[in-house]
């Protein structure tokens, strides 16, 4: 096991990424970020609370969760839980900034859009990742990345977050 991001590194990213959205987006008018259960969610609606503290606006904050979009569920070992979506605002004609801990396969990318597009048909559609792993099996890149950190397929990196009972944290296991 091997520690790659502590607390402040995750706030200090979770700032720049923030910053960035801004950019890109010439501001948050339309702007509706999106946290895909578990990790997701609780980086979304912190990304959302550094954009009100540097643009003193608040912007609609949702939570999808994205178990039964999977294309693994009917061969997975253990059923997954499945969690609350809290979508309460329309999102049809928005941009969406999907907000999501760790990016690998891109699979859980595309079940996340495909959960989306039941709920409305947004503007736009872009993507935040604290981390980015490599090993992409479908052609999904973020739009916002956190730190790239390139790894085998043998090893686990885990984002630990306060909201889940952990302290905040990037950690790497396996090799």
């Amino acid at each position: 096991m091997k520690e790659l991001l502590n607390k402040k590194d995750i706030e200090r990213i979770l700032s720049r990424i923030a910053h960035e959205i801004i950019e890109k987006n010439k501001g948050v008018e339309n702007l509706c970020l999106i946290g895909i259960q578990r990790g997701g969610a609780h980086l979304a609606k912190r990304i959302a609370k550094k954009i009100r503290d540097i643009e003193n606006i608040e912007i609609p904050v949702g939570v999808l969760d994205i178990t039964m979009y999977r294309d693994d569920i009917s061969i997975r070992k253990v059923q997954p839980t499945i969690r609350k979506t809290d979508l309460s605002s329309d999102i049809t004609g928005k941009k969406i900034v999907l907000v999501d801990d760790v990016l690998f396969t891109g699979r859980s990318i595309r079940a996340a859009m495909d959960a989306l597009m039941d709920f409305g048909r947004p503007a736009q559609i872009q993507l935040a990742v604290l981390i980015d792993r490599g090993h992409r099996e479908l052609p999904i890149r973020a739009d916002f990345v956190g730190k790239n950190i390139p790894t085998s397929r043998k090893e686990n990196i885990e984002v630990e977050l306060i909201e889940e009972g952990g302290a905040d944290r990037v950690v790497l296991y396996g090799e």
